[in-house]
């Protein structure tokens, strides 16, 4: 089944490269000299080209475009649409100036007012043979308008009397990639040369034909969970924003033996950015979680232990959060894990995005997996007792059994190990952050109460455990670098901050 990208996917490639070590300079560079291989190799004996490029990236493909054709002998006259000073990205800016610098092969133009469109109309018709349109690329939303949309209509307006062959970098300019679709006007081209993979909608409009080509973007950036995959989890912060805007979490957890975990758990909520975290815990212990910080709201449950009576207190206020988390440090004990069991399908009736992990697994590995809003998160031996199957070693193989029990029981499966994978069924990502020194205690707990937050900020649970498994990982590798192997859960717990400062500067 093809797979058709949305401007989404091709951010994430992008950026997932970048983490790889793959600089974005060198995948303009690969798509725009695509362009100009295609024009050398398909239209070779014409000779007079004219670059017609905006101020995004899209144009800095055009700008390579235009510095490879010179190079190859071609005629060339670059026309930027949009003051100079406005090209948006380093990298495009970077090969603009080039160009500049090009003073006997390129001619170049600069076109900001509509007044100036009389010198666009004059440079197409005087012998075009290629019209390269690199105006406007796959992050446009809605049709295309301003400066933008003149220049879309004079182009083909020109084609029309001149009869000039269009070749269009990625989509064709005014073509709707969000919605798949043409809205408004667009460049009416003759050949679009696409990278990576086709484009959403490209298999309903006409785009022309349609040309494929790699740009050196590895299939790693597919797999691994990188930046690209964390920020489209990653909720905006208006002015306007208030509280329980950035989700409410509830925690049950803990026992008369097991105080710490569901704390962490919840600490680590707050430090992803959940607005409020509320610790569901047996009585005897909800003072002992409170002293832990001043920031944890407790909820005392009746018992030493998890026990039915806590359904009672627990089943009026469930519905108040928009992701809960069960089973840190709830312990063994037969109505404990009858308990949380019951706790899980009751959870899952409601509709509420669910986190098991620790003995929570155990309780749902002997009384059934409940399916629906779910995420598992459990270690090899975990999904052993709950699966009855080893997960092999070799990350293929891994990644299908992951996927393939994902599927059968209709949740979503996030296997912790030295190389996390996380399916839902479908997908399999592979997570490659964390360090050795995260088998202490307490990280397991982290990571529930990380991903927790992004299951509430984020509708796609699949999308929130990668991000959760990801910058876990990555605040563990911060803690490292302070504390060696001797960092503890708490060091992680705050590193999170800084890896989402990070990632929103991505």
């Amino acid at each position: 089944m093809t797979k058709y990208l949305s401007p989404e996917d091709v951010y994430r490639l992008d950026k997932n490269s970048e983490f790889l070590g793959i600089d974005t300079l060198i995948l303009m560079e690969n798509a725009g000299k695509s362009v100009a291989d295609f024009i050398a190799s398909k239209l070779g004996d014409k000779k007079h080209v004219v670059v017609i490029c905006g101020t995004g990236n899209n144009g800095g493909d055009g700008f390579v475009s235009a510095r490879h054709l010179a190079s190859l002998g071609y005629e060339v006259t670059v026309v930027l649409i949009g003051k100079s000073a406005l090209i948006r990205s380093e990298i495009a800016r970077k090969n603009y100036e080039i160009l500049k610098r090009m003073i006997f092969s390129v001619n170049l133009v600069e076109i900001n007012y509509s007044s100036k469109l009389s010198k666009l109309e004059e440079i197409l018709s005087s012998d075009v043979d290629i019209v390269i349109d690199a105006l406007l690329g796959v992050g446009i939303k809605g049709a295309a308008r301003g400066l933008a949309l003149e220049v879309i209509r004079k182009i083909n307006e020109m084609k029309q009397k001149h009869g000039f062959i269009i070749v269009s970098i990625d989509v064709p300019s005014g073509f709707n990639v969000f919605e798949g679709r043409i809205i408004g006007d667009m460049v009416n081209a003759d050949y679009t040369i696409t990278f990576h993979g086709l484009k959403k909608g490209f298999d309903l409009e006409k785009v022309g034909e349609v040309l494929v080509r790699s740009i050196g973007i590895p299939p790693e950036a597919e797999l691994i969970v990188g930046p690209g995959d964390v920020v489209n989890c990653l909720k905006k912060r208006t002015k306007w924003s208030h509280k329980g805007d950035f989700g409410r979490v509830l925690v049950i957890g803990g026992s008369k033996d097991y105080s710490g975990a569901p704390a962490l758990a919840a600490m680590a909520a707050l430090r992803t950015g959940a607005d409020l975290v509320i610790v569901a815990t047996p009585e005897p212990i909800s003072n002992v979680i409170r002293s832990f910080s001043p920031n944890l709201i407790v909820k005392p449950l009746p018992g030493e232990v998890l026990n039915n009576k806590s359904i009672d207190v627990l089943e009026p206020i469930i519905t108040n959060f928009d992701s809960i988390v069960l089973g840190p440090g709830i312990g063994l004990n037969d109505e404990t894990l009858e308990t949380a069991a019951n706790i899980a399908k009751l959870v899952s009736k409601k509709n509420i995005p669910l986190l098991i992990d620790a003995d929570g697994l155990k309780a749902i590995a002997k009384y059934g997996v409940p399916s629906g809003k779910i995420v598992i998160t459990p270690h090899a031996g975990e999904f052993n007792i709950l699966f009855n199957e080893k997960p092999p070693i070799e990350l293929r193989e891994r990644g299908e059994i992951v996927r393939k029990k994902a599927e059968e029981n209709g949740i979503i499966i996030l296997l912790k190990g030295h190389v996390d994978v996380i399916s839902d069924g479908l997908a399999v990502k592979f997570n490659t952050t964390g360090n050795p020194g995260m088998t202490v205690g307490g990280t397991g707990d982290v990571l529930s109460g990380i991903t927790a937050t992004f299951m509430a900020q984020c509708s796609d649970l699949f999308l929130a455990s990668c991000a959760g498994a990801f910058v876990s990982g990555y605040a563990g590798d911060l803690a490292f670098q302070r504390k060696s192997y001797e960092l503890l859960a708490t060091d992680v717990i705050e590193e999170i901050p800084s890896v989402l400062r990070m990632l929103r500067g991505v």
